[in-house]
């Protein structure tokens, strides 16, 4: 019995939920008869979602890497319920003493005293405004957000002080503030890129498996640019032998949703990520498995990973230059243009007073 699954992992993207080995914790042991974790001896109980309140200190991040175009960011949320299997920032939830597996979209963490947190950093004296960067870490639209309205109220603090923002996505749900983006759109601080990995309703299903379908996130792009607000479609990451096959595809789709831009991203595996890409791709595409893991090798210079500036983004060799070589030609074919993000920075009014108007 000692290998009996505590909970059932169906619907969720990653297939192991393995503890953190990274930072020398130990290995957690569930106690207790297996029997008491099981509702039916023929069974194994779902896996519920479990959303935990944190209280940081601080809400601002800031980074100096040359290869990003932002230098500050907010995250509201702590872990993704989209459950996407090659997301990069798995690994976060070792920190916690949490599995980067399963843990990390089942295990959330919200920040609801973000707005408070924010509305303090922009008003510290000698302030320096520049674009900041929503959707960078874990999706500021997961299902979660839903209930706790945490990034709409991070962005009605943006609008009130007229700081530019940008938002990354993988959820239509991000039309829902579609009041708050079209008047931050007119006065030239907001931006938004909409993320389409695949436009296979058979692939989303398993390898992102809470996030919206793609075809919703193509309306969603559609539907922000009737609004007159700025939407690029971020084809990432591009899996090799599992979705670069739909590049072409989904450029002709975000130029007929009118994307202002567009751009793509290899897939990354950092540290935690790539055993458990690699677990996946077991189950689900044993029989391409080891083609996938040798063509993202030679893309990174023959590593899982490659965590070096500039290249990370763009990758290596014969493979990134015939992925870059197809989306410039599909760009050129169907009229996407190159993703920018222009915003204003001249408009930032500091917060008034110690308190949020807004609250």
């Amino acid at each position: 019995m000692a290998d009996m699954p505590f909970e059932s992992t169906k619907g969720r993207g990653a297939t192991r939920n393995a503890g953190p080995v990274r930072f020398n914790l130990p290995e957690r042991v569930s106690e207790g008869d297996w029997l008491d974790q099981v509702e039916a001896l023929d069974g194994v109980p779902k896996r519920r979602t479990t959303v935990t309140v944190e209280h940081p200190k601080t809400i601002l991040t800031r980074n100096s890497s040359p290869d990003i175009g932002f230098d500050r960011s907010v995250n509201a949320y702590r872990g993704c319920e989209h459950g996407c299997i090659y997301c990069f920032a798995r690994p976060t939830h070792a920190y916690h003493d949490l599995s980067p597996g399963v843990d990390f979209e089942s295990r959330l963490f919200v920040k609801p005293n973000a707005p408070q947190l924010l509305h303090s950093a922009l008003s510290q004296p000698g302030y320096s405004c520049r674009p900041i960067a929503m959707g960078t870490n874990t999706d500021p639209y997961q299902p979660v957000e839903e209930r706790w309205k945490i990034t709409r109220a991070l962005i009605e603090l943006l609008l009130e002080t007229k700081h530019p923002f940008t938002i990354t996505t993988k959820s239509d749900r991000v039309v829902r503030d579609l009041d708050l983006l079209k008047e931050g759109a007119k006065l030239g601080i907001a931006a938004v890129a909409i993320s389409v990995t695949s436009l296979d309703p058979n692939v989303s299903r398993i390898m992102e498996p809470r996030a919206p379908a793609g075809r919703k996130r193509i309306a969603a792009i559609a539907e922000l640019r009737r609004a007159g607000i700025p939407c690029c479609v971020a084809i990432a990451p591009v899996v090799p032998q599992i979705t670069d096959h739909e590049l072409e595809s989904i450029v002709e789709a975000a130029a007929k949703a009118n994307a202002s831009g567009g751009f793509y991203l290899p897939v990354r595996l950092p540290h935690e990520v790539a055993p458990l890409f690699r677990a996946w791709l077991d189950d689900h595409f044993p029989d391409r498995a080891g083609k996938v893991m040798s063509t993202i090798r030679s893309l990174r210079g023959g590593r899982d990973n490659d965590p070096n500036f500039f290249s990370r983004m763009r990758g290596q060799g014969a493979w990134a230059d015939l992925i870059r070589t197809r989306f410039e030609i599909a760009a050129k074919r169907f009229g996407l243009a190159a993703a920018k993000f222009p915003l204003r920075t001249d408009l930032f009014l500091p917060p008034q007073g110690a308190q949020m108007r807004l609250l």
